[in-house]
C-alpha cells in the first residue's frame, strides 16, 4: 500500500540562475511549489501579471491560427489524438523550438491576418451579390434610380408590393385624380409580390402624384445607387469577382502554410509553459540578488533533485520532513494489479495524512466483482483483445487512459473467468447456432453451474464475497489502528464486530430453518451455533459498552453504546446490496439469451443467417456496451460506499507538480 512520503525542499538560489532552475524543475516535473505566505527580511515577491498575459494571448493567437489550418486544410485522418498521445521530443528539439517561438507567432499573427482577409473577401462578395440580387428587378431601366425629374417633370421610380399592370396603375391616377393629366407609366419588372415600375407626369402636379402613388402603396427603393441599374451590376460583379478573388489567394496562402500547423502548436505549448513558469515566478519571494522555492517533493525524488540543483547551480537545498501543523500533497505509486485502480481510489478522495493506499485491496475485490457481474467468457476476450490491442499498438497514449485501458484488460480476464465457470459465451449462442443452422445439439458445460439455472447458489455466493469484503474493510480498519498504536480502539471498532456479524451468521448456518429457506444442502453442527451465539453476545454487550466511550456520562455513554449496536442493521443492508451481484450476472445472461433466440426466429437457411447475424451483432454490442456500464458504475459503488464504508476517510490532497502542461509535445526526458 503505497502513498509515497513527502519531502519539504527549500531551494535558495541566486536570481542569475532563476530561469534555468525553474525551467529544470518545470522539465523535471516533480516538485509541488508552495510558497510560504510570510517572508524573511529583505525578499518580497515581483508582479508578472502582464508578462502572464503576453504569453496567454500568444497562447490563444497560435491555438487559433492552427484551428485556422485546420479547417481551410484539413489534415490526414490519423489516429484519434486520444490513441496519438502526445508527440516525444527530446532537449534539442524543443532550444529549436524557443529559438524559432518568436518567428511563429509572427507567422501564427500572419496566418489570422490572412484569415480575415479570407472571411473579408467572402463577406464583400456576399454583399456584391446581395446587391445584384436587389438590382435584378430594375436592370431594364437604363436610367439611374435616384432621378426624380427634369426642370418640367417629376419622375417616380419605386415599387408596389403586388402585381400591377401599367394599365390598372394610370385607371386608379386617374380615378384619384380626375384633375391631373395623364401620368405615364412604364411596369419595369413585374412579379407575384412586386411591381416595379417608372412614371412620369408634369412637374406640376408631382406633389398630387406623388400622394396618390403613395397611398396606392407605392414606396421608392432604399438606398439607390447612383449609376442606372445596369452599370451598377457591372460594377458590382467586378466587384464580387476581384472579392472572390481575393479570398481564393488568402485561402491558397493558407493551404501554403498547413504544414507548419505542428510548429504552432508546439510554439503553443512553449509559451503555456513560460505562462505557468511566470505564474510561479510572481509568488516566489526574492530579494535583490537571491530567491527561494519551497515546496513538496517525493522522496523518492529528493536526493536526485537536491544533487541536480547544487550542482549545476550552486543552489543551497534543504531537505525535511513535513510538521503536523503542514498538509502535504498525496502521491500514489503501485505494482502493476493495484495502480489500474488507482483512478477509482481518486475518484473517491485520496487517503487522509493517517490512512493507507487502499489501493491494493480495491484492486483485489474490483477485478473479481466487475468480472462476476459482466461473466460472460466471449465478452470478457473482447474486452481484453480490444484493451491488450490497443496497449501493444499505441505505446505512446497518456498515463492516466492507460491505467484505465489496464484495469478493464485485467476485469475482462476476470470476466472471461467467470463466464467459463458458468458456462456463458455471448449467453447460449452456442447451442443456438448449432440447433438453428446445424440442426444438432452442441453445448459447452459450465465448469461450476449456470446461474439461470439455480440462481439461488448464485445469490448465496453473492452474499458470501460480500461479506468476505466488508470483513476485509474491518480488517483494514484494525491494522490502521494497530499501526497507530491504538489497540483498544482495535478491540472495540474491530474485533467486537467481527464478533457480533460473524457470530450471527455462523449461528443462522445452524439452524435448519435458514437451511430450508436457502437451499443450502449443509447445516452447521448444534456446538458450532452456540458459539457463535456466545461470540457474538461478547461482541454485542462489548458494543454496548464501549461505542460511546467518548462520553463522561454514563447515561449517554450507555446511549450511545446502545445506537452504536443499532448499527448491525447498516451490516445486513450492506450484505444485501451485494444481491446486485446476482441482478447484473443474470441481466447479462438474460439478454444475451433474448437476442440469440430473436436471431433464430427465421430459421436456418440464407435470410435467417443474415438476420441472425444482424441481431447478434447489433444485440451483442449493445449487451456488452450497456453491461460494461452496469458493472463499472455498480463495482464503483460497492467499493465506495460499502467497502470505504468500513475504514476509509479519504481527505487527502493530490499531488501537483510544477511541470509541463502541455497538449501537444511531451519531453523525453521528464523524469
Amino acid at each position: 500500500m503505497a502513498v509515497l512520503k513527502m519531502k519539504r525542499m527549500s531551494v535558495y538560489a541566486l536570481k542569475t540562475h532563476r530561469k534555468a532552475i525553474l525551467e529544470l524543475l518545470q522539465r523535471k516535473g516533480v516538485l509541488e511549489i508552495d510558497t510560504p505566505k510570510k517572508a524573511q527580511p529583505l525578499f518580497e515577491k515581483t508582479d508578472t501579471g502582464s508578462a502572464r498575459q503576453t504569453f496567454e494571448k500568444n497562447v490563444r493567437t497560435l491555438t487559433q491560427a492552427a484551428a485556422l489550418l485546420d479547417s481551410v486544410s484539413p489534415p490526414a485522418k490519423g489516429l484519434p489524438a486520444v490513441l496519438r498521445g502526445r508527440e516525444p521530443i527530446t532537449g534539442e528539439r524543443y532550444r529549436q523550438t524557443v529559438d524559432a517561438a518568436g518567428d511563429t507567432a509572427r507567422l501564427a499573427s500572419r496566418i489570422l491576418a490572412l484569415g480575415k482577409r479570407m472571411d473579408d473577401g467572402k463577406a464583400e462578395a456576399q454583399r456584391c451579390a446581395a446587391g445584384l440580387e436587389a438590382l435584378e428587378p430594375w436592370l431594364p431601366l437604363d436610367i439611374s434610380m435616384r432621378s426624380i425629374g427634369t426642370e418640367k417633370t417629376s419622375v417616380f421610380i419605386g415599387s408596389f408590393p403586388e402585381a400591377l399592370t401599367a394599365g390598372e396603375i394610370q385607371s386608379r391616377l386617374a380615378a384619384a385624380l380626375p384633375q391631373v393629366p395623364a401620368v405615364e407609366v412604364e411596369v419595369i419588372s413585374s412579379g407575384t409580390s412586386q411591381t416595379c415600375v417608372f412614371a412620369v407626369c408634369h412637374g406640376r402636379y408631382g406633389l398630387q402624384v406623388e400622394s396618390a402613388l403613395r397611398a396606392m402603396g407605392f414606396t421608392y427603393p432604399a438606398s439607390p445607387p447612383r449609376l442606372p441599374p445596369g452599370e451598377r451590376a457591372k460594377e458590382l460583379t467586378r466587384q464580387r469577382d476581384e472579392a472572390l478573388a481575393d479570398a481564393e489567394a488568402a485561402r491558397q496562402e493558407l493551404c501554403s502554410l498547413a504544414d507548419r500547423r505542428q510548429e504552432l502548436l508546439f510554439a503553443a505549448d512553449y509559451y503555456a509553459m513560460r505562462a505557468e513558469k511566470y505564474r510561479v515566478l510572481g509568488d516566489l519571494w526574492q530579494s535583490p540578488h537571491v530567491f527561494q522555492v519551497t515546496g513538496y517533493v517525493p522522496a523518492e525524488d529528493a536526493e536526485a533533485l537536491g544533487r541536480a540543483l547544487e550542482e549545476d547551480f550552486g543552489a543551497c537545498v534543504e531537505l525535511r520532513d513535513p510538521r503536523e501543523d503542514e498538509d502535504p500533497p498525496v502521491k500514489l505509486k503501485n505494482g502493476p494489479l493495484a495502480a489500474p485502480v488507482e483512478g477509482v481510489v481518486e475518484g473517491y478522495s485520496l487517503p487522509g495524512r493517517q490512512e493507507t493506499d487502499p489501493a491494493p485491496v480495491v484492486a483485489l475485490f474490483y477485478y473479481v466483482l466487475f468480472g462476476l457481474m459482466l461473466s460472460d467468457a466471449a465478452y470478457g476476450l473482447l474486452m481484453v483483445l480490444g484493451c491488450g490491442l490497443i496497449l501493444l499498438k499505441f505505446k505512446n497514449i497518456e498515463e492516466s487512459l492507460r491505467k484505465s485501458l489496464t484495469m478493464f484488460l485485467f476485469c475482462g480476464i476476470s470476466t472471461t473467468f467467470w463466464g467459463v465457470l458458468f458456462g456463458s459465451y455471448f449467453g447460449d449462442a452456442i447451442p443456438v447456432i448449432a440447433r438453428t443452422f446445424f440442426h444438432t445439439e452442441i453445448t459447452v458445460p459450465a465448469v461450476w453451474f449456470v446461474p439461470l439455472d439455480d440462481p439461488m447458489r448464485l445469490l448465496l455466493f453473492s452474499f458470501l464475497l460480500g461479506i468476505l469484503h466488508l470483513f476485509t474493510g474491518l480488517g483494514v480498519q484494525a491494522y490502521l489502528l494497530i499501526r497507530r498504536k491504538r489497540f483498544a480502539d482495535a478491540l472495540y471498532d474491530t474485533v467486537f464486530w467481527y464478533f457480533l456479524v460473524g457470530g450471527l451468521i455462523l449461528l443462522l448456518l445452524s439452524t435448519e430453518m435458514f437451511r430450508n429457506m436457502m437451499s443450502l444442502s449443509f447445516t452447521l453442527p448444534g456446538w458450532v451455533g452456540t458459539t457463535a451465539a456466545v461470540f457474538a453476545g461478547v461482541g454485542a454487550v462489548g458494543i454496548v459498552l464501549t461505542a460511546g466511550r467518548e462520553s463522561k456520562n454514563p447515561g449517554k455513554r450507555l446511549l450511545k453504546g446502545l445506537y452504536g449496536l443499532y448499527n448491525i442493521s447498516g451490516y445486513l443492508s450492506d450484505i444485501l446490496s451485494y444481491s446486485r451481484l446476482l441482478a447484473l450476472g443474470l441481466a447479462t445472461g438474460v439478454i444475451a439469451n433474448v437476442f440469440n433466440q430473436l436471431g433464430s426466429m427465421l430459421g436456418g437457411g440464407v435470410g435467417g443467417a443474415i438476420f441472425f447475424t444482424v441481431a447478434f451483432v447489433i444485440g451483442h454490442t449493445m449487451n456488452l456496451a450497456i453491461n460494461v456500464l452496469g458493472a463499472y458504475v455498480h463495482t464503483n459503488r460497492l467499493q465506495y460506499v460499502e467497502f470505504f464504508g468500513k475504514f476509509y476517510e479519504g481527505g487527502g490532497r493530490k499531488f501537483q507538480p510544477f511541470a509541463a502542461h502541455t497538449k501537444t509535445f511531451k519531453f523525453t526526458e521528464e523524469k
